[in-house]
């Protein structure tokens, strides 16, 4: 073995050992104690990754809670009131319970109820079609039907229609993690409480032109004609821009709006079938008189 060989690897070697010395004080220089917490909060969570709580995903979401100390404003969609409780046991911190909440589609314009207008080939998808175009019908607030929504939720909660072109959310399944609603163009999904033994009462519309031109773009469109708004006994109704709201805070689902709407665009979700009450007998003898007696 060469002289210059043998130098070369002597020199190659006392760098390679120098650097490392250099590298491990500097990382003794500068290392970060994390707080052992964040991973047994991470470990708890359902690591779905989703977004859903306002973070990156879940280790962001632990990071959050360790270090803010408290829970206030925090929420885990995917793992529920039962995630967040563990997590406050394990930091000692009190946890507010929040009521479950699920994805509601606010259109029901198939294609029986909302007649297509114009043919468009191209891209599939919502977002592209919406910055072309209002849609292939008379109504430009409606569902494009590309399946956006579909396409973005992590838990396969949401398919669309193939007769009615309509997305369809799986109430099992959807865990309230807002992906759907960030997705939608035309803000037609919207997360709301799922209610008392999942029954729910919303409009299913998001139309908000006059009447007339909402009810001649879509056979189910709200007409903005106030009827629900004057027959709620809750104030739970109000009517913006020729299209009403109905606030599921307020709702006791009573549904004498749902009776009362002209064009059914406000739907019941889970209610037992109404049974007609009987009617009574008429009495068919004539009545008696003070005469006759």
């Amino acid at each position: 073995m060469s002289t210059t060989l043998i130098f070369t690897i002597v020199v190659l070697t006392c760098l390679g050992l120098f650097l490392a010395v250099v590298l491990f004080l500097i990382a003794k220089k500068f290392n970060v104690q994390e707080d052992p917490r964040i991973d047994i909060v991470e470990a708890i969570m359902p690591g779905a990754n989703c977004g859903g709580c306002g973070f990156a995903g879940c280790r962001a979401f632990a990071e959050a809670c360790v270090k803010a100390g408290s829970l206030d404003g925090k929420f885990c969609p995917v793992g529920g009131n039962d995630v967040m409780k563990t997590i406050g046991e394990k930091l000692g911190v009190a946890v507010e319970e929040k009521v479950p909440m699920v994805a509601v589609v606010r259109c029901y314009g198939t294609c029986d109820n909302r007649p297509r207008t114009n043919f468009y080939d191209g891209s599939s998808s919502c977002k592209i079609m919406n910055s072309l175009y209002s849609g292939d019908t008379d109504c430009r607030y409606g569902c494009l039907g590309g399946g956006d929504c579909e396409k973005v939720c992590p838990f396969d909660a949401i398919k669309i229609n193939p007769r009615t072109k309509l997305p369809e959310v799986d109430e099992e399944k959807c865990t309230s993690c807002g992906a759907c609603v960030k997705a939608c163009p035309k803000n037609i999904i919207e997360l709301r409480n799922k209610g008392p033994k999942n029954r729910r009462v919303y409009v299913s519309c998001m139309n908000k032109d006059k009447g007339a031109a909402a009810k001649k773009a879509c056979a189910v469109a709200c007409i903005g004609c106030r009827k629900c708004e004057k027959v709620c006994p809750f104030g739970a109704i109000t009517v913006e821009n020729n299209l009403s709201y109905i606030d599921f805070n307020k709702c006791k689902l009573c549904r004498k709006c749902v009776d009362e709407c002209p064009t059914k665009a406000i739907w019941s979700v889970n209610f037992p079938v109404r049974v007609p009450k009987p009617q009574e007998p008429v009495n068919q003898e004539s009545p008696v008189t003070e005469k006759e007696q």
